[in-house]
């Protein structure tokens, strides 16, 4: 099955370069200077989420946020905006000390690599889904699934 992600982006000429302390909103969201931005090349679970891991139901949505968090709670976060989507928000690139926090969230498996944005996370996903971490412990729903059975 085919899975296309349908998104209204608008270039801009606004496009560069934000920087600050982030607030975490979910797993893949951020308020950066006054801007909410989705971090370029992943999604992760929704706050209501959950997933199934042996025994357990696990919040996968709030562990996801958390370990986001956990990434840029202490350090100021750069961010390369790369497209405005029509509900204002940006699509961006960010770092926090060096790291590319999107590829971070997807190394620790809280995040899913968006092959249909970008190929640069498909590698790291692998990984990860070889390696165990985060959601691929278990059994989950991607996120994007998800939010079409909501």
């Amino acid at each position: 099955m085919i899975i296309l992600l349908v998104c209204l982006i608008i270039p801009s000429a606004e496009a560069g370069e934000v920087s600050g302390k982030a607030r975490v909103i979910d797993g893949d969201t951020i308020e950066v200077a006054g801007q909410r931005i989705d971090l370029y090349g992943i999604d992760a679970p929704e706050l209501t989420q959950t997933c199934r891991w042996p025994n357990n139901e696990i919040p996968c949505g709030n562990i996801s946020r958390t370990a986001l968090l956990d990434l840029v709670a202490t350090t100021p976060v750069v961010c390369s905006r790369r497209l405005r989507k029509g509900d204002g928000s940006w699509v961006a690139i960010c770092t926090a000390d060096g790291f590319d926090v999107g590829r971070n969230m997807v190394h620790t498996g809280w995040a899913l690599a968006i092959s249909g944005q970008s190929k640069a996370y498909a590698a790291t996903e692998k990984t990860a889904r070889k390696g165990k971490r985060g959601l691929w412990r278990g059994q989950f729903v991607p996120p994007w699934e998800w939010r079409r059975q909501q």
